[in-house]
């Protein structure tokens, strides 16, 4: 029989609707059913794509026997972290302190108010290489919930006052020399030789790839441009690029980019679209717009929903078999092209396709050993579509198809920018679609939702990231069409974002809005992931929204989270990656330029505005009045011009 899952909107919490394990959602309920058995709380944290979570469903939570000892001793509760990420900070940072590292599935057993005494990660069903396995484990904790009472809370009144202890102080306001501080440590974090930054598993950097790309803008820094670049190739080179689909994987298992975990996040794909993007704008490449196309092909194609949303991931495994959908032998490709056989061979060249493969018996396509050359053949290209139309008859990864306002929010920017400097203007209708599906449907009379599922409808309530970015990704579409919709809700986003998440004390935001369900601590996220915090966000859209709007609020709630974190930015680029873009538009103050009328005049001067990356440039519209341009800064405004050239110079060009 189904568990209480069964109903769920997360489709991950559906994952687990058939487990023996009789689950809970997170609720009052659930707590005080602990409260009422007097006993602890066991709250395990993943989400869709986690192909980890799926090992320990596999071995644990579809094992009668484990289900049995965890019912017994616990009230056992599933959480989406990507539903909830307020509830996953607070156990990732207790489960960080506990254990000294953290990921998913996260495991934490609790007491029946949530206060966390024992944390962990992935465990195995039985015991190997002198770990217990996960059955002793709960044994253990229920053993010690009964004999060891008073030590079991102790603990956990420690971890909870840990929790509510940590956290930022105000400081000095960040300046230019800590966004140069930090450009010199990505630098020296250079892997040479495969790209990136550090060893394995190896994660892309995106938003530290702009932090290197706006050093080139800023100093002509010639090393931070190649460091950026030779990154960007060595991605699109490896197998955590889809070569037949588009779209990039998770992270690469190794340190060259070759094995990846191969979900794919529709965050990634946002992020990782902005940094081909901005370094299409400087250098030209045409193998970054390949790459650009081909993804935001990939996220049209594979991940759109009705109505213009973006489902949030694909998963690793495919018919419970982790990369099947991804990797080939040279028997499969010349099946699929028997009657090409100059394809077969060129593609299996091409992609170094093996008898031995590199992944299991099986090849996963790369090109590591030529990174820069990506612009494929003819015979290649027909190997490449005569691949994909292959492909798509395989039992596909399961897609986790809730639509998340953050990460849609994301992709409405990414799509919003690519639309603009690549000129397809395809790409701007479908951030514009997206957006008005947000606005429709996450989106009602209680203000914001995080999620939105077509079986659930609307989910919980939005944190504060939701609203940051959903206030950057308007600000975006507003300089990308000059619609003063997009501007107004762009205000529309800041202002609740100001009422319900500022910290009035201390500067910054809160993850939660003042008034939200209160857990055993109140998070501020502030340090950069795979995707910005909610403060880095927040201080980037503010500060480009008020430059725009002339609004000083904006700008002092964004001088408010640099001051609360930009003192580490320098030592600690990729935790503070996003925020160094808001410190750069603050110290050396925003650019504004106004595009004024309607007509061929003004498409010149929007084509000369739109000619490069201007990370610490914004621009208003005004149609109503003459045809021209006008740049300013720091209150000081040139006069203004009709002619694209002095545009340009004007800019810096």
């Amino acid at each position: 029989m189904a568990n209480r899952l069964a109903d769920a909107s997360s489709p991950y919490l559906r994952q687990h609707a058939d487990n023996p394990v009789d689950w809970w959602q997170w609720g009052d309920d659930a707590f005080a059913e602990a409260k009422r058995r007097d006993c602890p709380v066991l709250i395990s944290i993943g989400y869709a794509a986690c192909h980890w979570c799926h090992v320990m469903a596999h071995e644990s939570f579809e094992n009668p026997d484990i289900a049995a000892i965890m019912n017994e001793s616990f009230v056992n509760i599933k959480v989406d972290r990507e539903e909830r990420p307020d509830i996953d900070a607070v156990y990732m940072e207790a489960t960080q302190a506990m254990t000294g590292s953290g990921g998913w599935p996260m495991t934490v057993v609790a007491t029946p108010d949530g206060q966390p005494f024992f944390c962990g990660t992935y465990f195995p069903a039985r015991g190997r290489n002198g770990q217990a396995g996960f059955g002793e484990i709960c044994g253990a904790l229920a053993a010690a919930w009964e004999d060891s009472r008073d030590k079991v809370l102790t603990q956990a009144a420690a971890v909870v006052e840990h929790l509510r202890s940590t956290s930022f102080t105000p400081a000095e306001l960040p300046t230019i020399a800590d966004f140069d501080n930090a450009v010199a440590n990505l630098v020296a974090l250079y892997e040479p030789r495969w790209g990136g930054f550090g060893g394995a598993p190896k994660f892309p950097q995106p938003m530290a790839i702009d932090v290197l790309l706006g050093a080139f803008v800023r100093h002509a820094d010639d090393a931070a441009l190649k460091v950026a670049v030779d990154t960007l190739d060595a991605m699109a080179a490896g197998g955590i690029y889809d070569h037949l689909g588009g779209g990039f994987a998770r992270y690469s298992t190794d340190a060259k980019w070759l094995v990846p975990h191969f979900e794919k996040m529709l965050s990634d794909q946002a992020l990782l679209v902005r940094a081909y993007t901005h370094a299409f704008q400087l250098v030209g490449l045409d193998r970054h717009r390949q790459v650009i196309a081909e993804t935001i092909a990939y996220v049209l194609r594979d991940l759109r929903l009705e109505g213009g949303g973006f489902a949030s991931s694909e998963d690793a495994d495919a018919d419970g078999v982790e990369g099947s959908f991804q990797v080939w032998t040279p028997d499969e490709i010349r099946s699929v092209l028997v009657d090409d056989p100059e394809a077969a061979e060129a593609a299996t060249r091409w992609w170094s396709v093996t008898e031995g493969g590199n992944f299991e018996g099986t090849s996963i396509l790369h090109r590591l050993e030529h990174r820069t050359d990506l612009i494929r053949p003819d015979a290649v290209e027909r190997a490449r579509a005569a691949l994909f139309t292959a492909r798509e008859q395989r039992v596909r990864p399961g897609l986790d198809d809730k639509v998340l306002a953050e990460w849609n929010a994301l992709m409405v920017g990414a799509l919003a920018e690519a639309s603009v400097a690549l000129g397809e203007p395809d790409w701007l209708t479908a951030a514009e679609r997206c957006a008005t599906f947000l606005l429709e449907h996450l989106r009602d009379d209680a203000g914001w939702h995080r999620s939105w599922h077509p079986e659930g409808g609307a989910g919980p309530r939005a944190v504060a990231v939701d609203l940051a970015g959903l206030c950057d990704a308007f600000t975006r579409l507003y300089e990308a069409t000059g619609t003063d919709r997009w501007l107004d809700e762009a205000r529309a986003c800041a202002e609740v974002l100001l009422a319900d998440y500022a910290d009035e004390a201390s500067g910054g935001f809160f993850t939660t809005a003042h008034d939200a369900e209160t857990l055993v601590a109140r998070q501020k996220d502030v340090q950069d992931s795979p995707t910005p915090s909610a403060n880095s966000a927040a201080a980037v859209a503010l500060a480009r929204l008020g430059a725009i709007v002339t609004e000083e609020r904006y700008l002092d709630a964004a001088r408010g989270v640099t001051a609360l974190t930009g003192r580490f930015a320098g030592q600690h680029p990729t935790a503070f990656a996003h925020l160094l873009a808001a410190i750069t538009l603050l110290d050396s103050g925003t650019t504004e330029v106004t595009i004024s009328g309607t007509g061929p005049v003004t498409d010149d001067l929007l084509t000369a505005y739109r000619a490069t990356w201007r990370p610490d440039v914004v621009v208003r519209y005004a149609p109503d009045a003459d045809p021209g341009a006008m740049v300013c800064r720091n209150q000081v405004c040139d006069l203004p011009t009709t002619d694209p050239t002095v545009l340009s110079a004007s800019l810096g060009d």
